[in-house]
């Protein structure tokens, strides 16, 4: 059976996840660990778990600061947060999972089962340095695509189109490099808006920063700079050309 540790400093929150967890039937079971950053270390580094769930804001530091602290991850990694967009944004860069306080039941399950199957998985400490990256406000954002074989890091200086594939999304990055992702474009619209993305049409967001040209015939396409050619939907033709005013 799988062990999660649940480290948070109010007392209510761990015993209530603990609780909702150890009631779902499935695999593992749950346990209290720290209430802040030193007796996180601490529990993580005596009880060996599969799967963490870490509180974000605590008294002597931050979730990010316990996982500086510690010699080695080998677990799966749930934040617990409240709703702080900077945080969440780091966390979404770095493709690891988080769950929102008041704690939502059905949230906690669909995210426990998720981690109980990545237990397994190879532990990818790129992601983690990612996150480390991606919390520090004056670094660049550094994307993490995760796909079947591989973990990627991208700056987002690379990227220079996205492509919608149904439920996937192609991402078109400098030197002619691809790579297809399980999740929507929708996904990643939301969380590159205001790093100079647009979605210019249902299936592509592209980097403005890579707009070679906009060509009017066959009813009108934006060409980036690797030569490909993006249709621009009539319904964006106004921010876009308003954009390019401001570049």
């Amino acid at each position: 059976m799988k062990k999660a540790l649940v480290i948070d400093d109010e007392n209510r929150t761990r015993e209530l996840i603990v609780k909702m967890i150890n009631s779902f039937g499935l695999d593992i079971e749950a346990i209290q660990g720290g209430n802040n950053v030193s007796s996180g270390i601490e529990s993580i580094e005596v009880n060996d778990p599969d799967i963490v769930f870490l509180d974000i804001q605590m008294p002597d530091g931050t979730g990010f600061d316990l996982l500086k602290g510690l010699k080695e991850k080998n677990f799966e990694l749930i934040f617990i947060t409240a709703h702080e967009e900077f945080a969440i944004k780091a966390i979404k860069f770095s493709a690891l999972d988080y769950i929102l306080k008041p704690i939502d039941q059905t949230e906690l399950k669909a995210a426990v089962e998720k981690a109980i199957k990545a237990v397994d998985d190879k532990k990818e400490e790129i992601q983690f340095e990612a996150l480390q990256n991606n919390i520090n406000p004056s670094m660049k954002r550094r994307l993490v695509l995760k796909t079947q074989e591989s973990v990627h890091v991208v700056e987002l200086d690379n990227i220079i189109r996205c492509e919608a594939d149904r439920n996937y999304t192609s991402f078109f990055l400098t030197g002619g490099k691809k790579i297809l992702v399980s999740k929507t474009l929708k996904e990643y619209e939301t969380l590159l808006s205001g790093h100079n993305f647009l979605r210019v049409q249902q299936s592509h967001l592209i980097n403005l920063d890579y707009v070679d040209r906009y060509d009017k015939g066959n009813g009108g396409s934006v060409v980036m700079k690797d030569g490909s050619e993006v249709p621009l939907s009539p319904a964006k033709r106004d921010i876009f050309f308003k954009i390019l005013e401001n570049l």
